[in-house]
Order: structure tokens, then C-alpha cells, then sequence
């Protein structure tokens, strides 16, 4: 099984042309990081995943993680390869130099990060929480808890996991069970119980910091009386050094069907009285820190699908050009390449078309969060863009994950099927993204009530307007052909599912609630052709400064198959948004 190869040219073609037609470095906050810089940056990492990540993979799977009383060991390799990561400074790599980060804009971490996803997703799983988990502590503006832990998260001297998820609560944070009950000194004893914890538990670290929701005893109901506290496994004095072991047990940990190398723990704090834990920002507002983190966690999410779907590429499309099997439909040649059969290709065309599209997007989404920073009379548009796309992103990004693994699969036949050629990991791998971080169905209902109506379709008309401009530019070329007209219906469509959705009122809240998953998926289809339009018009300019005509033509081509079996899925969609409650209503399940 062949190792990981990070896909630079596609990776920089998307940058330097298609999430910011500017060039980055021609924004002057941006201009240090020229293509040479990029490039170089690219060049490490993508040696560091090939290299050093994906030969761990496999191994990593089929060892999985070892729990002995209380203590997780990780697979073979794992260590060592958390060791160069942090050295090499790729964890802190968007993160403030101030605390040991590099400070790289989001546009290129973005693009590493998505390597490091490919190689070997199951390692690499604790970036993005110590990602939000910065962020968290930027934003609650304690200099305190900075002092004490930003550095040594952001350095990877010490791990942070998430802990939301309770055995009686799933996905309803509001429900939280988990007690924290406040000291003359200042910390919280905290109670309870958490499942699902992400490297909640593991030996890469000399320490790590729990981020855990909890209720104080005089909080108010629901969602707004839960809070977010620091709980160390060793508790931290005031200089920053590790003291005891804090009332934190990992009980056991998940034998899961994919993601074998990352520990997955259920975790009990205080079973000896109370953890030590202390509050982060205000009393009350946990979710309001918690959502930085996991909005963070939700764009790596997305990431996991398009990561999983240039897997499967690279793996298909080697085993389509070593297999052989069959006739040639159109020659009559026998026992030819099954990359010649056309519906090989097909299958191969349509990897490769929904990562490139997906990508483009994950870097859209990055690059707008990079100018938000510093476009300061843009910042409110460049935030309503990323609210309103990261539920999209999140869910349509990892359910193509699993159709795209799927796919895989299929091209590799009954070969696929077994786990010597390592794709049917890639199916247990990508198969929980649609879960955790929110499921497809909590995106879909965030994107409809909060992101579309919350605004009355603000950020989602904006979006309409800069699709219909990408449109002009692609129909003022002369590659353009009947495709044009399936982007005009698109666009139609777009328009009046948003009319739909803000036109409904409570006597459509079912039809809402039916159709919210439907009316993400139209979104993604049409943010994806958006993208692939985006892609073509770029490809179709640099072919009159580049003699790479083959390769330009490629993208071209990929676009227009985009358009062809793709995009008119939103015309089906758009019918079963408006009419979504039919039989639903009227269906009784029977006991």
C-alpha cells in the first residue's frame, strides 16, 4: 500500500487562484507570505505526512490503543512522531508567535492541516482541540490561565481535550449533569461523568488540560447555565508546574469501528471528593467559549472528509492504472487497464472533482477568516460568510466523505472489501464524522434557524451575489456550453428554497424540521459548483501565461463534469425541501 503524496499542485493552484483571486500576497497584510514561502512550507509538511505520518496509519489501525488500569498507551510510533510534530513547530502553526506558535495565516495552515488529516487522521486528531482550545483562552482574556497554560498547549508540552458529551445528555449540552461546586480559593470541585472524550486519556503528554462543561448549583436552566472549567490531570500551581494528580480517571476506552489510533475515553472526574477545576471567563457563558472551540473543530471536521476522499483517490486511481480486467467498450482491446472502462473513470472523475471542489471551499472558508482580521469595514460580512458556511461544510463535507470512501471501494471491487489494501479503514475512519461535533441533522436545523432565518437570509443572499458574479465571469468564456444553462437553474433555485425557508412560520416548523437536511445538501451542491466555477474561470486565465495546458484543461473538464452529475441534484432537493413533511406527517410508528 503506497504512503500518502500530498497533492501540491492541486493545494497551490487553489490558493494563488481560486480562494482569493487576488493572490494573498498581494494583500499587504499578507505579502511576507509569498508563493516561495507557501511552497516551502508545503514542501515540509507534505515530507513530514508522506514520510513520517502515513507509513503509522495502517500499523496504527490494526494495533489500536491499550488500556491498563486507568492508563492508555498509543500505538507503536506514536510517540515519537508527536515529538518531531511539536518540534517541528506544525502544532502552533496558526497560532500567536507570542506563545510559541508560528502565527501563519489561516490559509495556509488550512492547507497543512489537510495533509496531516490524509496521512493519518487518527494521530493527528488532538490539532484542532488544541486549535480551539487557544482560542478559547485568547477570547475569555484571563492572563491568568494564559500565563499558566497557552504556551504549553500551543508547544504541545502538554494536550487539551474536549469534554462535553455525557452518557444521559448526547448531543443535548443543555442537559448537562456535571456539577461544579465553587472554593473559598477561587476553583470549583468538579463531578461527574464523560464519554466520547478524544485523547482524553493517552502517554503523549506530560499533562492534560480537560475543557469541561458543568453546572453550578445556582445556574439557571438549560443551555445557559452551563459553564466551562480548566480541569488538569495533574493540577498546575500559580508558576505553571505540574503538581499532583488531580481526581481525574479515564474508566475505559471505546472499541470503535474506525479511528483505532486515537484513544476515544469515558472519563470520571471526581470520584474522590471533587476535581480541581477553574472557571473559564464567566459563570453561565460555557457555551458561548466552548461553540469558539468547537466551530474550530467543526472546519477540521469538514476537512476529514475532503482528507479521506484524496485517500481514496490516490489509492483508486493507482489500482485503476496496475488493475487489469476485461474489454475496452469503445477499442475491443482485452484484459486493459480498468481506468479505460468508462465507468472507472467516471468513478475516478467524481473523487477527484467532489475533493477538488470541497478543498477549494475549506480554503474559501480559511482565506475569510484570514480577512476578517484585517479588512476591518469587511470583518461582519467575512464572519456572517464563515457562520453560515461552517454547518454546511461540517455535514455536506463529511457525508460526501462517506460516499466518496464508498466509491473507493467500489473501484478497488472485492479487493476493496478486505483489509489488506487498507481502503476499507478509510470507510471506518470517515464513518463518524457525520456524528460527532454535531450531527448532520444538528447542522442541518443550525443552518436553517439560526444561520439562515437568524439573520432573515443576510449572509445567504451575500452568498447568492457572489455566486451569480463567479457565473458571469465562467459564461463570458468561451469554454461555456450547455452547462450554463443547469447553473442558471441553480442559481433560481437558491434563490427561491430561500424564500422558502424564510417564508415559513410556525405552521412550517415540521416541514423545516423534515427538509433541513435536504435543503444543506442543495447548499453544499451549489456551494461546490460555485467553487468549480471559481476553478475553471482560474484555470481557463492561467492557460494564456502557462504552458501546463494539459493539467488546465484537466481542471477545466473536472469542472464541467462537476456541473453535468452533480449540480443538477439541487433541482430534486429543492423539491423535497418544500414538500419534506409529506408521509412524515401521517406516519405512525408502531411499537
Amino acid at each position: 500500500m503506497a504512503n500518502y503524496v500530498a497533492p501540491l499542485k492541486d493545494m497551490t493552484f487553489l490558493l494563488n487562484h481560486v480562494a482569493d483571486s487576488r493572490g494573498f500576497h498581494q494583500i499587504e497584510h499578507f505579502a511576507d507570505f509569498d508563493p516561495a514561502l507557501v511552497s516551502a512550507v508545503f514542501d515540509e509538511a507534505a515530507k513530514f505526512a508522506g514520510q513520517v505520518l502515513s507509513p503509522l496509519n495502517q500499523p496504527g489501525d490494526i494495533e489500536g490503543c491499550h488500556f491498563n488500569e486507568g492508563k492508555v498507551k498509543t500505538p507503536a510510533g506514536w510517540n515519537d512522531a508527536y515529538r518531531q510534530f511539536c518540534d517541528n513547530g506544525w502544532l502552533g502553526l496558526a497560532l500567536p508567535e507570542a506563545y510559541g506558535g508560528q502565527s501563519l495565516p489561516r490559509f495556509i495552515a488550512a492547507a497543512v492541516h489537510e495533509m496531516w488529516l490524509s496521512a493519518n487522521l487518527s494521530f493527528v486528531m488532538f490539532q484542532a482541540l488544541t486549535q480551539g482550545a487557544a482560542e478559547i483562552l485568547l477570547a475569555a482574556e484571563d492572563d491568568r490561565l494564559k500565563q499558566r497554560y497557552l504556551e504549553k498547549l500551543v508547544t504541545g508540552e502538554w494536550a487539551t481535550c474536549m469534554s462535553l458529551t455525557e452518557p444521559s445528555a448526547g448531543s443535548d449540552l443543555g442537559n448537562t449533569r456535571t456539577r461544579a461546586v465553587r472554593q473559598d480559593d477561587g476553583t470549583y470541585l468538579i463531578t461527574g461523568q464523560k464519554i466520547y472524550i478524544t485523547y482524553g486519556e493517552h502517554d503523549l503528554t506530560e499533562n492534560i488540560v480537560h475543557l469541561v462543561l458543568a453546572k453550578t448549583p445556582d445556574s439557571p436552566p438549560g443551555g445557559k447555565g452551563v459553564s466551562l472549567f480548566i480541569v488538569p490531570k495533574y493540577k498546575v500551581d500559580e508558576s505553571g508546574q505540574c503538581g499532583e494528580l488531580n481526581d481525574v480517571r479515564c474508566v475505559s476506552i471505546e472499541h470503535k469501528t474506525g479511528l483505532h489510533g486515537s484513544p476515544t475515553c469515558s472519563i470520571s472526574y471526581g470520584d474522590e471528593g471533587g476535581a480541581i477545576g477553574e472557571l473559564v471567563g464567566e459563570e453561565n457563558r460555557g457555551l458561548e467559549y466552548m461553540f469558539i472551540l468547537m466551530n474550530e473543530a467543526r472546519l477540521s471536521t469538514g476537512q476529514q472528509g475532503v482528507a479521506i476522499g484524496e485517500m481514496g483517490y490516490q489509492r483508486a486511481l493507482e489500482y485503476s492504472l496496475e488493475r487489469t480486467q476485461g474489454r475496452d467498450a469503445l477499442t475491443g482491446d482485452t484484459d486493459v487497464q480498468i481506468v479505460r472502462h468508462p465507468d472507472v473513470k467516471r468513478m475516478l472523475m467524481g473523487l477527484r472533482a467532489q475533493v477538488t471542489a470541497l478543498r477549494a471551499l475549506s480554503y474559501q472558508i480559511a482565506s475569510r477568516l484570514d480577512l476578517a482580521e484585517v479588512e476591518s469595514e469587511d470583518r461582519a460580512a467575512h464572519l456572517r460568510f464563515v457562520a453560515l458556511m461552517t454547518p454546511i461544510f461540517k455535514a455536506f463535507s463529511t457525508e460526501s466523505g462517506n460516499l466518496m470512501a464508498g466509491t473507493t471501494i467500489q473501484i478497488f471491487g472485492g479487493m476493496g472489501f478486505v483489509e489488506e489494501t487498507g481502503v476499507a479503514q478509510l470507510m471506518r475512519d470517515i464513518r463518524v464524522t457525520t456524528i460527532y461535533e454535531g450531527t448532520t441533522g444538528i447542522q442541518a436545523n443550525d443552518l436553517v434557524f439560526r444561520k439562515v432565518q437568524g439573520d432573515q437570509g443576510e449572509a445567504l443572499n451575500e452568498l447568492i451575489a457572489d455566486i451569480e458574479s463567479d457565473f458571469a465571469s465562467y459564461t463570458a468564456l468561451e469554454i461555456a456550453g450547455s452547462e450554463t444553462e443547469m447553473l442558471l437553474q441553480l442559481i433560481a433555485v437558491l434563490k427561491e428554497s430561500t424564500q422558502f425557508i424564510l417564508q415559513q412560520g410556525k405552521e412550517g416548523r415540521e416541514t423545516q424540521l423534515c427538509g433541513a437536511v435536504n435543503f444543506l445538501e442543495l447548499m453544499g451542491i451549489a456551494c461546490c459548483s460555485w467553487m468549480m466555477m471559481r476553478t475553471a474561470v482560474a484555470a481557463y486565465e492561467q492557460k494564456q501565461q502557462s504552458t501546463d495546458t494539459i493539467y488546465l484543461n484537466n481542471l477545466i473538464a473536472l469542472s464541467r463534469f462537476y456541473f453535468a452529475h452533480f449540480t443538477p441534484k439541487v433541482l430534486a432537493l429543492h423539491q423535497t425541501v418544500i414538500s419534506a413533511a409529506t408521509g412524515i406527517q401521517d406516519y405512525q410508528i408502531e411499537q
